[in-house]
């Protein structure tokens, strides 16, 4: 017997968030807590000051070059947020690379901007609870 089992769309948020926590913790073990708590502050940051402003201060951020290294839990927390709405929005948003998507997502009718907040609420409620399981599991 083979059968297909449908998940949930809260059920991709959670496993594309765990997946992303986990490849984090894989990658760069020392990164994974200021993930954490970018993660925790981002929903907040995104409703006093937009969505676009948002994903210009991660991307800023993750550039900006300090003593030659990346602030790494910047860049790779745009990276993943922009590869999750891509994803879900890949008629508005074809592209998940930084300028081909803030470029899109200005020319997003109301509507579906609206819809592409939403989502990444609804996407950052999921990484904000998975950082802390893995980052506990691996002790």
């Amino acid at each position: 017997m083979n059968k297909r089992v449908v998940e949930t769309l809260e059920q991709k948020r959670a496993a594309d968030a765990w997946k992303c926590c986990q490849e984090c913790q894989k990658c760069q073990p020392a990164c994974l807590p200021a993930y954490q708590n970018l993660a925790k502050g981002l929903p907040a940051l995104i409703m006093n000051s937009g969505l676009m402003q948002v994903l210009v201060f991660l991307h800023e951020k993750g550039s900006k070059d300090t003593h030659h290294n990346k602030d790494t839990h910047h860049e790779l927390l745009g990276e993943d947020l922009r590869n999750w709405l891509h994803e879900r929005f890949k008629q508005n948003l074809p592209s998940a690379q930084f300028t081909s998507f803030m470029n899109d997502l200005m020319k997003a009718p109301p509507y579906t901007f609206q819809m592409i907040t939403i989502e990444a609420f609804a996407w950052l409620r999921w990484l904000r609870q998975m950082a802390p399981a893995v980052s506990h599991g691996e002790k």
